[in-house]
């Protein structure tokens, strides 16, 4: 559970971050959007997966067995 809310909340600061970035930089509200909406959905799914990967590693360090 603890995952999913942290999820959540970095994908609603990266879609501000995101956002914020593409507007000022291309000047234009619907490509900052449409960045904004694309770009974070992809690095939150990456993330997760990150996590998952990183969560198998620190266990196997510890010598904890890990299901599949």
């Amino acid at each position: 559970m603890q995952t999913g809310l942290k999820t959540t909340t970095f994908a609603i600061t990266h879609f501000t971050v995101a956002f914020t970035v593409a507007w000022l930089l291309t000047g234009n509200i619907l490509i900052g959007g449409l960045i904004a909406m694309v770009e974070p959905a992809i690095n939150t799914v990456a993330y997760v997966i990150h996590e998952k990967i990183w969560e198998k590693k620190t266990l196997k360090q510890a010598g904890i067995p890990i299901s599949a």
